[in-house]
């Protein structure tokens, strides 16, 4: 490769990362004049959900790039909303301790019940990770006294009861931040380690990695962010149900990853908000969006099989082929 080849690679990668930023910054800058656009506190909510239920995706997808599918991401979620909110009932402990304590929780337990299941791998690993969230359910609501059993918990204290605005931009700035992080931990030293051990462990192994402390790690940092939502919502909604975070829950998480693309970052990102948004503009088709939501992973398996990620790169390329 000569001088000039490398000047001109240089260049173009100079000039992607500068549309990149440039995308990123109008877009953060039309996220946060989004509520100046909306006046109606019903899709006020629904941003918000969306913004909660982006850090769960994108912390399940952190998680996945080290070779596991973690069926029991969702009850983790739970883990984290139902610590902030017995704390919150029975300790009157303030919201900003509770949302941390939550946080930790799901990381702690979720690090010590990786260690038993990290020499497991593919279906095994998702068998076990999907009776691990039932389990973690029934534990839930076992103590009545502290839970509210299945009825569900009520009597959480709102950060912001009198303002979803304001809601909304700590819920954004909360969802910036897991990003950034998520986003830092994927591209560094670590998250490479864990996408070669995905690869292959035992190329991984033969050089040296230690597979074990790896996969743990991984659903350690994908369970503190899944608490760290979790918190978030049950300081949002201040009333909790065991329901919200069963196997089916965890399901539409990975929907969410699969449709926008599970190979990318951005993947669950434009998943989330898709699967979310869109089918509340057809609330009167709410009996339909099980099918709808079908439907639409069957057209993505079919036609973009590394999901919507990759739609503007095949709209390029069908353009090309046409010229």
């Amino acid at each position: 490769m000569t001088m000039d080849d490398r000047v001109s690679q240089g260049r173009m990668r100079i000039r992607t990362r500068g549309k990149s930023a440039a995308a990123m910054t109008a877009l953060l800058l039309i996220v946060c004049l989004l509520p100046l656009f909306i006046d109606n506190p019903y899709w006020m909510h629904i941003i918000i959900l969306t913004l909660i239920y982006i850090i769960v995706a994108v912390s399940f997808r952190a998680i996945a790039i080290s070779g596991q599918l973690p069926l029991a991401h969702a009850a983790f979620m739970g883990v984290g909303a139902y610590v902030a909110g017995t704390a919150s009932t029975l300790l009157e402990w303030p919201p900003w301790l509770t949302i941390l304590l939550g946080a930790v929780s799901a990381a702690v337990l979720g690090g010590l019940t990786a260690y038993p299941f990290a020499r497991l791998r593919a279906l095994y690993y998702a068998l076990a990770s999907l009776f691990l969230g039932m389990a973690i359910n029934y534990a839930i609501i076992a103590p009545r006294q502290w839970t509210g059993g299945r009825p569900g918990l009520s009597g959480i204290s709102a950060l912001f009861p009198d303002s979803r605005i304001l809601f909304y931009f700590l819920c954004l700035a909360l969802t910036l931040f897991s990003l950034i992080a998520l986003y830092r931990f994927e591209h560094s030293r670590i998250g490479t380690t864990m996408k070669a051990i995905a690869q292959s462990h035992l190329v991984a192994g033969s050089v040296g990695i230690n597979e074990l402390f790896y996969r743990i790690l991984a659903v350690v940092v994908g369970c503190f962010f899944s608490g760290l939502a979790g918190a978030i919502y049950a300081h949002y909604n201040t009333v909790l149900s065991y329901t919200s975070f069963n196997l089916m829950a965890t399901l539409w998480i990975v929907l969410y990853v699969l449709v926008g693309g599970i190979t990318s970052f951005a993947g669950p990102i434009i998943g989330t908000a898709l699967l979310i948004i869109v089918p509340e503009a057809f609330r009167e088709l709410r009996d339909l969006v099980p099918y709808i939501s079908a439907g639409i992973l069957l057209l993505v398996v079919y036609l973009m099989p590394q999901g919507l990620v990759s739609l503007p790169r095949l709209v390029k390329s069908w353009f090309r082929d046409r010229a």
